[in-house]
C-alpha cells in the first residue's frame, strides 16, 4: 500500500515556511507522497524556494486557520474549511493514511476525534510522547489529552503505550509503570492507588506491569511505558523539556567561559553533539495521538523543518508497522 501523509501546512509558530520545508525534506529523504493542506498561494510561494522535481507533493486547498487562542471544539465546527479539518478529512476519505499537525493540539485532537472516531473499545485517546533514557526511550502517556481520568483510562493507556513501544521502538514485552510519588502500592492520590489495584487484579492480563515509578526513575530505564493522567503527563513533559534545555544552555556557557574550557569543548564536541541530539525534541518529531481510527502525529508548536521531517517519518512508520492493529489485538486480550 502506498502511504501518503497529509500535513497541516498552516499550523505552528513557523507556518507555512518551516512546515513546507520539512515536508520537502521528508518527501525527498523518505520517498513518500505528501499532501500539503492550507492556503494555496502561501504554500506555492514556499515551494518555489526548493527544487521539487520528482517529489510527490500535492497541495490541498483550505482557506481557514484555527488559531492557538481559539476554543478547539467550537472552532472546528465553525471553520469547516480550516487546514486541520481538511487534513483530517483527507485521512477519513482514504486520500492519506496519516496526518501531521503542529498547530493547536486541542484542534488536532478534536478534529481527529470528530473526523476519524475512536478505535473499538477505547474510551479516550491519549497523547504518547517518546522521552530519552539511559537505554531505550520511554513512552509517556497521556501527555495532555485528558486532564481528568479514571483507572480504566490509564489501563487502556497502558495497552496503547505497550503496542506503540513494541511496534515502533521495538521493545519486546514492554514494562509498564504508573507515574507516582513512591514505589509502594499505597502511595499517591486516589487515581494512582485505584489504578495500581486495577492492574494487579487482572490475573489474565498480558501487560508487563512493574508497579509504581517515581519521576526520577523514569529516565533510568526502569520501564518502557509510563502512564498517568494528562495533567500530570503534560506538566512532566514540559518540566523535562525545560530542565534539559537549561542544563544544555548552562553547560554550553561553562564550556566557553575560558580558553582552556574552549579547548576542552572542541575535543568533546562529537560527544556533546550526540547528547544534544538525544535530548532535542526535534529529533523525535512529534507525539502520536493513540486510540483513534487513523494516525495523527502532533508536533510541537515551535517545530522547525527537522521536527516536521521527523514527524512525517513517525507517521509513516506507525502506518507501516500497523500500530492501530496492534492496539486492537492487545485490547481484545486485555479488555476489562
Amino acid at each position: 500500500m502506498s502511504i501518503k501523509i497529509a500535513v497541516d501546512a498552516m499550523g505552528g509558530d513557523f507556518a507555512p515556511e518551516e512546515i513546507v520545508k520539512g515536508s520537502v525534506l521528508a518527501a525527498r529523504e523518505y520517498k513518500i507522497p505528501v499532501l500539503l493542506v492550507g492556503q494555496v498561494d502561501k504554500i506555492n510561494a514556499e515551494l518555489a524556494k526548493y527544487d521539487i522535481t520528482g517529489l510527490e507533493i500535492e497541495i490541498i486547498k483550505a482557506d481557514e486557520v484555527i488559531e492557538m487562542c481559539e476554543a478547539p471544539g467550537s472552532a472546528i465546527r465553525r471553520k469547516k474549511d480550516a487546514s486541520i479539518v481538511v487534513a483530517v478529512d483527507q485521512v477519513s476519505k482514504g486520500n492519506a493514511q496519516a496526518l501531521v499537525a503542529a498547530g493547536s493540539t486541542g484542534a488536532a485532537m478534536a478534529a481527529s476525534l470528530f473526523g476519524l472516531g475512536r478505535l473499538p473499545g477505547i474510551s479516550r485517546p491519549a497523547i504518547a510522547v517518546v522521552l530519552p533514557t539511559m537505554d531505550k526511550p520511554v513512552v509517556l502517556l497521556d501527555a495532555g489529552a485528558n486532564s481528568e481520568c479514571e483507572p480504566e483510562n490509564l489501563y487502556q493507556f497502558a495497552i496503547m503505550g505497550s503496542a506503540f513501544s513494541s511496534k515502533v521502538i521495538g521493545v519486546d514485552n514492554p514494562r509498564v509503570g504508573i507515574l507516582n510519588i513512591g514505589g509502594e502500592s499505597g502511595k499517591g492520590n486516589t487515581l494512582a492507588q485505584d489504578t495500581y489495584k486495577l492492574f494487579t487484579s487482572r490475573e489474565n492480563s498480558t501487560l508487563n506491569f512493574v508497579g509504581n515509578v517515581e519521576g526520577r526513575e523514569m529516565f533510568s530505564g526502569i520501564c518502557d511505558v509510563v502512564v498517568c493522567d494528562g495533567f500530570v503527563g503534560n506538566v512532566t513533559l514540559k518540566v523535562t523539556e525545560g530542565v534539559a534545555s537549561m542544563i544544555i544552555r548552562q553547560f554550553k556557557e561553562s564550556l566557553y567561559s575560558s580558553l582552556l574550557a574552549k579547548i576542552g569543548a572542541w575535543i568533546a564536541k562529537p560527544a556533546l553533539m550526540k547528547l544534544r541530539k538525544k535530548t532535542d525534541y526535534n529529533e523525535y518529531g512529534g507525539a502520536l495521538l493513540l486510540g483513534i481510527k487513523g494516525t495523527c502525529v502532533i508536533s510541537h508548536g515551535s517545530s522547525k523543518a527537522i521536527a516536521i521531517k521527523n514527524a512525517i517519518k513517525v507517521a509513516k512508520e506507525s502506518v507501516e508497522k500497523d500500530v492501530n492493529g496492534k492496539i486492537s489485538r492487545l485490547y481484545e486480550s486485555n479488555k476489562l
